[in-house]
């Protein structure tokens, strides 16, 4: 007499149920995580004990080089993005087509000054992204483009944050005039960033 295998079916709902759930958690995580986008230059914070975590919406991001050249990361928000285009045109005279404003919203960092920006942005892709500035975006007593573009940015939106990005080896007078020009327009909360203590 043949022996008759018992059937199983509720075994192998479960397991695609479990396979269901997983997938849909991988694909959750997936469009959720917002990956941490690549230093235009290689930059080395300070280390500190801190564990605080960056806002992950409404952020604008200063790098300060090694050498003391600051880039400038407008929030991800494309609508918004030209609309501090726009302002930051009116305020120093310039228009710029609509190549030129799509551009602008999905560039990783703004490191030139306002009279050579429309020539950056009619870079391709790939020749933004190799782009090393020789100057950066001005940012000293006399030429303040780097803090117009915060200010800027706040006249958009005022819930921005701020984070400020500098190599230890940055020499502390740059910084020091970046800080003195947010005192000016009375912005004085920001985060800056540092890498954990004891980690490379």
């Amino acid at each position: 007499m043949a022996r008759v295998k018992p059937k199983r079916h509720g075994v192998v709902t479960d397991m695609t149920a479990m396979c269901d759930v997983a997938f849909l958690l991988l694909t959750f995580f997936i469009l959720t995580t917002q990956f941490k986008k690549p230093d235009v230059e290689q930059i080395k914070p300070p280390s500190s004990i801190s564990e605080k975590l960056l806002p992950d919406a409404s952020l604008m991001t200063i790098n300060a080089t090694p050498d003391g050249k600051f880039y400038f990361q407008p929030v991800e928000n494309a609508s918004e993005r030209l609309q501090l285009l726009d302002k930051m045109g009116q305020k120093y005279g310039i228009t710029f087509d609509n190549n030129e404003k799509a551009a602008f919203q999905k560039v990783q960092a703004i490191g030139v000054p306002m009279n050579q920006l429309k020539s950056y942005l009619d870079l391709s892709d790939e020749e933004q992204k190799s782009f090393k500035s020789p100057t950066g975006i001005p940012m000293d007593s006399t030429n303040k483009q780097l803090v117009d573009w915060v200010q800027q940015s706040l006249s958009v939106n005022p819930d921005y944050k701020l984070a400020i990005k500098g190599d230890v080896t940055t020499e502390y007078p740059k910084v020091k005039s970046l800080f003195e020009g947010l005192r000016d327009i009375d912005f004085l909360k920001f985060w800056l960033i540092t890498s954990q203590e004891g980690k490379p």
